[in-house]
């Protein structure tokens, strides 16, 4: 019976789920089984018949998962199971199953598939998203709003620069992964302490033979595992997307509250509900499930990195951790990344609103654009800075337009015009490259 969620089926793509099913795992293992019974065969270390008979009945069409567990029931061990269920269909050619490797030859090399399978979703996804980020940066490269530091009001920016900077974000990930892949989807061949002794003499070509049949690399040595920075880097960079995509959807969040108001995630109006007793209620709920599943992803960092650490030339530890880490990270960041694109990609903008808001302040939030347009006029930049700093109090304290107060003070009126002080206040004339690095994103 299902009990965790990515089991019943609540978290979780078709595509990805796909690869980590324990047939799709079975089937991995029988891959590396027949790819080393097919290199014995090539460096004349068994007949090639019984190669080709152990790698025609390497599949989970006749080694059936139930076998498998059924064996392992009564012999305690995994891929023991499993060479016998491969001996048993593989009639006499089944004595060379399984030739001079060590369990963890079979295990990690089977890893390193479906991680790279599992790697091409999650990269597709990343390059999906920083597509529709491209969209809508060029989309909103004008669409004024306010920026915001320490939740206060800052200086205007557009929503297109903000997308931009999401997607660089987006981007920089993308590098990341494809600079790990080297190291990260490799396989081994090296027996029990990974000397390779019980191959022979052919154990290196062996190794080669195997991982160029499978599309890996091979490690460039290894005890009885591959060592676990490898995972630990590809796991690493998981969380790191899982806090980048936290970060946007808090964004979003952020900006949905009724007191800002400025961007909305979609809401389905004619089915959708958003309280079990406040009909009312329009939530961020997708967004917030991002932000959740962020947590389970960057948590699993943690057991990988100390995974990093064994016994001598190996020990067990690795073994349950992975089991949950190596699909779990895959499932949820792939979900999550598939939830954001939608997100992004149907996001509900208020532009009238960001207008609204950016009159809060009553002008002050261009106190930095009047500082400037005073510098150009002469005014030592420290004293103009000073002399704003008073005036914008006094706007506050008095609840009064900024303009207002600008126009009556007497060295502000020296300098600066009317005109010049509404052309300094208008937040259009104050984005500086906003909009051009908006459009240098866009076009990348």
């Amino acid at each position: 019976m299902p009990i965790l969620p990515i089991d019943t089926g609540r978290y979780g793509t078709p595509e990805m789920l796909k690869i980590f099913k324990e047939e799709a795992r079975v089937q991995k293992l029988l891959d590396v089984e027949a790819a080393l019974a097919l290199a014995h065969a090539e460096v004349g270390n068994i007949p090639t018949k019984d190669a080709k008979k152990i790698a025609a009945m390497a599949s989970t069409k006749y080694v059936k998962l139930e076998r498998v567990k059924a064996i392992e029931k009564e012999i305690k061990h995994d891929i023991a199971s499993l060479v016998r269920a491969l001996s048993e269909v593989s009639g006499s050619s089944g004595a060379y199953v399984h030739l001079g490797a060590t369990s963890y030859d079979i295990v990690d090399t089977a890893n390193a598939l479906q991680l790279k399978d599992a790697e091409a979703l999650i990269e597709k996804k990343l390059f999906d998203l920083k597509r529709i980020l491209q969209r809508q940066a060029a989309q909103h490269k004008g669409t004024v709003m306010i920026g915001r530091t320490h939740g206060q009001h800052a200086l205007p920016i557009t929503l297109g620069f903000k997308f931009a900077v999401w997607g660089y974000e987006v981007n920089r990930h993308i590098e990341r992964l494809e600079e790990c892949k080297k190291r990260v989807f490799v396989g081994k061949v090296s027996g029990a302490v990974g000397t390779q002794a019980g191959l022979g003499e052919h154990a290196a070509m062996i190794q080669e033979l195997v991982m160029k049949q499978l599309g890996l690399d091979s490690a460039e040595i290894s005890t009885q595992i591959v060592q676990r920075d490898r995972y630990a880097e590809l796991i690493s960079i998981y969380a790191m997307v899982a806090s980048s995509l936290e970060n946007f959807a808090t964004e979003i969040r952020e900006l949905q509250r009724p007191e800002i108001a400025e961007v909305f995630e979609a809401f389905e109006a004619s089915k959708q509900v958003g309280s079990s007793t406040m009909p009312h209620k329009q939530n961020p709920e997708t967004c917030e499930r991002v932000c959740g599943l962020a947590r389970i992803v960057r948590s699993l960092s943690t057991p990988t990195l100390e995974d990093m650490i064994t016994w001598h030339e190996r020990d067990l530890t690795q073994s349950s951790a992975e089991r949950f880490i190596l699909p779990e990270s895959n499932i949820l960041l792939d979900y999550m990344l598939s939830l954001m694109c939608n997100i992004v990609a149907n996001l509900r903008v208020d532009k009238d609103r960001m207008l609204l808001n950016l009159s809060l302040t009553q002008g002050r939030a261009m106190s930095e654009s009047v500082m400037m347009a005073l510098a150009k006029k002469g005014i030592n930049r420290q004293e103009a800075h000073e002399l704003l700093r008073k005036l914008t109090i006094k706007s506050t304290a008095e609840k009064r337009n900024f303009k207002q107060i600008l126009l009556e003070d007497k060295l502000v009126s020296d300098k600066l015009s009317e005109k010049e002080i509404d052309e300094a206040l208008n937040p259009k004339n104050y984005l500086g490259t906003a909009v051009k690095q908006a459009e240098k994103f866009a076009n990348s």
